[in-house]
């Protein structure tokens, strides 16, 4: 049995000191919540990038990082205008003609054969097609750009508020710039803070935690952009509407595991549309459309999973339903995103540390493949 140490009066003090120094520390954060929350954005933002500006130093064989951290803003900046390039003007032509079948499906009576009129008035009743109609209208986004340049001209005239703003950006660009210059010098000194005592074995958790998240989210990030390409492909040649929209959307969810299964909902909401304006049968095209979901989700199984992200989990689909719930009341959507490499590591360390289980081998995790050379560079 271990023997307790007596609480004396110097180890009460010193408890005590420590209790209040934690919340005293707390209720600081909470008042300087303002000036930290630039610094956290700049922070995620600048970890995001790091690999970039480490692999332009690598390859262009740069010996400072000011010339790599200012290729990798050109190189994001030119792929977000390519990515507007290519699908700004689609997306566009897409939303115009949803707004024309939204109009047409309000006023068309018509019944679609083998769907009850039952389910178009109760969709007609419950969802305002005229105010999302009047979204997708290029009036209501000439009225936002006439809205921007409103507080453009706030800010010339002198508006505070707006002047607050600008600089709050302004000062989270400074510290993207400032961390990636002195990114290495600045994580050591995270490690110094932590006491001797404890820094071996939480240095080796957060560079597990980091290794971790860095093979799972990049490859998951891969994996998601290209099934959303697929899913956009795919819907574009059933002739599904907004199918640029909608693929990509089903590509963003596709980040956490099942929650694809959500695009169904407007997918079946835009075929009902489309049979209603065009006379198409709306169980072929509807069929059609589960056909891409049958396709793509083979192709991501087969094909892009296990060459981007190596082997599966592991675990059993209810534990990876009851993580995504737990991380994700805890976390958020991103709490959600990174459930599977969360939960994988916890059973690691527990089987590891608590029950000691040398021997057990931990269940296959992003944690112990390796991402393909493309994601990792």
């Amino acid at each position: 049995m271990v023997d307790r140490q007596p609480y004396t009066f110097d180890r009460v003090i010193r408890i005590l000191f420590g209790v209040v120094s934690v919340v005293g520390l707390f209720y600081l954060v909470y008042i300087l919540r303002g000036a930290l929350l630039p610094f956290l954005v700049a922070w995620i933002v600048a970890y995001m990038l790091n690999p970039l500006v480490v692999y332009n130093k690598r390859v262009f064989k740069l010996k400072g990082r000011v010339v790599a951290i200012t290729l990798a803003f050109l190189e994001v900046l030119i792929t977000i205008s390519l990515l507007c390039v290519l699908f700004l003007p689609s997306i566009i032509d897409e939303i115009a003609h949803m707004r024309e079948l939204l109009s047409e499906y309000v006023y068309n009576s018509s019944s679609i054969p083998f769907v009850p009129q039952a389910v178009h008035d109760f969709i007609r009743d419950n969802i305002n097609f005229s105010e999302l109609s009047g979204l997708l209208s290029r009036e209501q986004w000439l009225s936002i750009i006439e809205e921007s340049f409103s507080g453009a001209w706030g800010f010339i005239t002198g508006s505070v508020g707006e002047i607050i703003n600008i600089v709050s950006w302004l000062v989270v660009l400074l510290y993207i710039v400032f961390i990636l210059l002195d990114y290495d010098r600045i994580l050591c000194g995270f490690q110094r803070m932590i006491p001797q005592k404890y820094r071996p074995m939480l240095v080796s958790i957060g560079n597990d935690i980091e290794e971790s998240m860095n093979r799972y989210f990049r490859g998951q990030a891969l994996v998601a952009g290209l099934v959303g390409i697929l899913f956009s492909i795919g819907f574009l040649i059933v002739g599904l509407p907004l199918a640029i929209v909608l693929g990509l959307f089903i590509g963003v969810l596709n980040m956490v595991p099942y929650l694809q299964l959500i695009g169904i909902i407007p997918t079946i909401l835009l075929c009902l549309v489309s049979a209603s304006d065009t006379g198409t049968n709306f169980w072929l095209l509807f069929g059609a459309c589960i056909l891409v979901f049958i396709i793509v989700q083979i192709i991501e199984d087969v094909f892009i999973v296990p060459r981007v992200m190596g082997k599966v989990t592991g675990l059993n689909p209810a534990i990876i339903l009851l993580s995504l719930s737990i991380w994700g009341t805890l976390l958020g959507f991103v709490g959600m995103i990174i459930a599977l490499p969360l939960t994988t590591l916890c059973l690691s360390y527990y089987q590891r540390y608590v029950i000691g289980a040398d021997s057990v081998e931990p269940p296959d995790s992003p944690t112990d493949t390796s991402v393909s050379e493309e994601v990792q560079e």
